[in-house]
Order: C-alpha cells, then structure tokens, then sequence
C-alpha cells in the first residue's frame, strides 16, 4: 500500500468517525466520565480525528519541503 493511498484511508476514518457513530447512539443515558455518552463520542472522535490528521500529515509525500 501506497502512503498516498494510506492517507486517504486514514483522512476517511477520521472524516467519518464521529457521524457514523452518531447513527447507532439510540440513548444519551450511560455516562463515561461524567459526560452523556454522545458528548463523550464527539469529544472523542474530535482527538482521534486530530491525531489522524497529524499522522496523515507527516506521511503525505505531498506535503514534504525542500531542504537546502
């Protein structure tokens, strides 16, 4: 696999993370540190969706500077 294309699987995970997961929350009943489970998703989705993006930065090919 390709790191182009290992990025754009990785920008798609982060991307639909959070909304997929939304779909299947039925109640906001179970607290997860102190916060309604979908709040707690969101926030989660939110950190992993930063941390995917900074490791599809440093792998983009594209996205490298010349040095000289």
């Amino acid at each position: 696999m390709t790191r182009k294309k290992l990025c754009y699987i990785l920008s798609l995970i982060a991307y639909f993370g959070m909304p997929i997961g939304v779909l299947f929350i039925k109640s906001s009943e179970p607290y997860i540190l102190g916060l309604p489970f979908l709040l707690f998703w969101m926030v989660l989705w939110i950190l992993i969706g930063s941390s995917l993006m900074m490791v599809v930065h440093r792998l983009n090919p594209d996205a490298r500077e010349e040095v000289e």
